[in-house]
């Protein structure tokens, strides 16, 4: 057998599942029909746990000047007035990021693919279409059409879909789609500024709520500015697209010398979920599993999440530590998170792209009730769920994202949990676990003959002198685990809480649980 897994489709979620296998150790083979990257922004937006998966593949550095934080959203109605505000999370930041960011695309795609040379267990192929993916035996074979017009057969224990809303891998195997009932023509437009230019543009991102034509605007990295803009009936794409429409349109904001465009397409936004995202050992993920509206920023998160959810699974399954069975918890767990996120996402494109006059105002009337009501806004990150169902444990905080602190170890080095613990499981402990050492001895006595990936954080309010021991820097983790009443957190690789526990005898059961549950 050639590989282990065979990734089909290199965009930013391919990449970024190219990197995780890379660390998990697993034999890879990336495969994309283009040579290049496209050099043209599509993504804009991501959130704090695509930012902590970047950080986790040491990519944090390369992509900072790519990147800032995401401001604020403004609603505003045909009359210019305010009828809702999308706030983020104030520090200290609950995964250790800022909780939204813009970015520019190619520059964040050009680092998730130099960083794979690093990774000797993973090779890249470009230019290369694939044409065919079946299986025999739990045998994957993968037909190609190489650059040189020859054919190719490779195998692999498991192919990750990956090649995008238009998925011919999924469309040969006439996979259904649920369909969210969302589907509206939008043009999105962005833009460079000239120097000097765009001082008087809006300095948080703001969502035009008006019925002869619904807008968006978004404040991107430098000089970087977005406009998306509802297409009217009794206009064309073609029509649209063209740069004196363009022009038109922005003339509202900026005259058409002081800025140059650089992209401008059409698109259907659509609320799209696979009803199946495995079969056998061919898998689905990013947009050739799910469409989202963009309107919460989280279509790029969606597949970032796939990607953290799997590759793990499918590591610990090659390697003997869990039982296939695991996999068949990717499916479980995402379709209700993507479902939840898009649906979220969907209402939000309703609010915005209501052209009826009548329903626009009993909407205003609405939202500024609720403003008056939460004059702080809502707060982005509190729209996003957990997990529900799946490889977790029953009860509270069984499912949440794990909180990340910036911490010191016990050589007196600051950093976040995450750069000392990598992507591992791991058994925290609050400094108020009165039995630690009973706790570490009877973990080790249920591993001796398992060699799981799994590593121990004991928080400590005292400079920290033992391995394993943490001190927090602003009481987050802590203050968190005592909010949820436990004393001890299980958690998953990819950032999960299995579940908590209280005492010695229920952190053991819980540990037996998770056991269980990998199967083998």
């Amino acid at each position: 057998m050639n590989y282990d897994l065979i990734i089909v489709g290199m965009g930013p979620v391919g990449a970024t599942a190219a990197n995780l296998a890379g660390q998990w150790g697993l034999k890879t083979l990336v495969l994309d029909k283009s040579d290049t990257i496209y050099q043209n922004p599509r993504a804009m937006g991501f959130d704090q746990e695509a930012m902590r998966t970047f950080d986790n593949i040491g990519l944090a550095d390369a992509i900072e000047p790519h990147v800032m934080p995401y401001r604020a959203s403004h609603y505003i109605n045909h009359e210019g007035q305010p009828i809702k505000r999308i706030e983020a999370a104030k520090a200290p930041y609950a995964l250790g990021w800022a909780p939204n960011y813009v970015f520019s695309q190619p520059p964040l795609e050009r680092a998730l693919r130099e960083n794979i040379q690093f990774f000797g267990n993973v090779d890249v192929r470009l230019g290369c279409e694939v044409q065919e993916v079946s299986e025999d035996n739990g045998v994957s074979r993968v037909r190609l059409l190489c650059k040189d017009g020859s054919t190719e057969e490779l195998t692999s224990t498991y192919v990750l879909a990956c090649d995008g809303g238009t998925s011919a891998i999924r469309t040969r195997l006439q996979l259904q789609m649920e369909d969210l009932a969302f589907d509206e023509p939008w043009l999105v437009v962005d833009v460079l500024l000239k120097d000097g230019a765009g001082a008087g543009l809006p300095d948080t991102n703001v969502q035009y709520c008006d019925t002869e034509r619904p807008s968006t605007f978004v404040v991107g990295p430098g000089r970087h500015r977005r406009w998306e803009f509802m297409i009217n009936p009794g206009e064309t794409p073609a029509d649209i697209v063209r740069t004196e429409s363009i022009q038109q349109l922005i003339s509202r904001w900026l005259s058409a010398d002081e800025y140059e465009i650089w992209r401008a397409s059409t698109y259907r936004f659509h609320a799209l979920i696979l009803e199946r995202w495995r079969v056998g050992n061919l898998l689905f993920m990013g947009d050739a599993a799910h469409m989202t509206p963009p309107f919460l920023a989280q279509g790029m998160c969606q597949g970032i999440r796939d990607a953290m959810n799997l590759i793990w699974k499918l590591a610990l399954v090659r390697r003997g530590q869990a039982a296939p069975t695991l996999l068949d918890s990717y499916q479980v767990e995402r379709i209700p998170h993507v479902r939840r996120t898009t649906e979220v996402a969907k209402e939000f494109g309703q609010t915005i792209c209501e052209r009826d006059p009548e329903r626009a105002r009993e909407r205003d009337e609405r939202l500024m009730a609720e403003m008056r009501a939460n004059p702080g806004g809502t707060v982005r990150q509190s729209l996003i769920p957990g997990l529900v169902a799946g490889f977790i444990d029953r009860q509270a905080p069984a499912g949440e994202l794990f909180p990340q602190p910036r911490v010191i170890n016990c050589l007196g080095e600051e950093n976040l949990l995450d750069r000392f613990t990598g992507q591992q499981f791991r058994v925290v402990m609050a400094e108020s676990f009165d039995r630690p050492d009973e706790l570490v001895a009877q973990l080790e006595r249920r591993l001796v003959e398992r060699t799981l990936p799994i590593t121990l954080v004991r928080l400590t309010s005292e400079d920290p002198q033992e391995e394993h021991q943490y001190r927090e820097l602003d009481d987050l983790l802590s203050d968190w685990m005592t909010k949820q009443g436990c004393r001890v957190l299980l958690v998953r690789p990819d950032h999960y809480v299995y579940g908590g526990a209280r005492t010695l005898e229920e952190a053991v059961a819980l540990f037996e649980r998770c056991l269980e549950g990998l199967g083998v």
